[in-house]
């Protein structure tokens, strides 16, 4: 599972199609153009929220992430140790917790940090990361940044195009 396919790729797809839509409505110059761009904006980090939250893909990702924990501690044999994501809020950040020695302790964080969409691996609850929505409203954003710079392009490219009369 990779964090890229898996949670952000939808927000930033569905950031870059409302930034193109948005783009191509307020470069024609016929509407308020911040308030279309604002808009746009609003609604590319309310479908990454709706992505993140009703439509499940936070769960998917949080209970996927904890399989791959446990996966991971069996195959070191050490069972008795559990590892989850942080929740509240949910971030991307893996405690750890139950009996081990020193070695397992450093080899444990080791292992599941290299499980593909942890950002880090702990042993103690504190409260540091950033929350996986706030990722994914930023994801969004940038989607949406991404499709203003496409439809600003395609204006570029309709505007010299149109000062040839053939």
């Amino acid at each position: 599972m990779n964090a890229l396919w898996a949670y952000f790729w939808p927000p930033l797809g569905c950031g870059l199609i409302v930034g193109i839509i948005a783009g191509d409505i307020a470069y024609r110059g016929r509407l308020g153009r911040y308030g279309v761009l604002a808009f746009g904006a609003a609604l590319a980090m309310g479908l990454a929220a709706l992505w993140h939250g009703p439509l499940g893909a936070a769960d998917r990702f949080a209970s996927e992430i904890d399989h791959m924990v446990r996966v991971a501690t069996v195959y070191n044999e050490i069972p008795e140790v559990s590892g989850h994501l942080h929740r509240d809020p949910l971030t991307r950040r893996v405690l750890l917790s139950g009996p081990a020695d020193d070695f397992q302790r450093g080899q444990l964080v080791e292992i599941i940090d290299e499980i593909p969409g942890v950002e880090s691996v702990s042993w103690s609850p504190n409260h540091e990361g950033i929350p996986l929505v706030v990722e994914g409203l930023v994801v969004g954003l940038l989607g949406f940044l991404l499709g203003l710079l496409v439809a600003y392009l395609r204006e570029l490219r309709r505007r010299y195009n149109a000062q040839w009369n053939w």
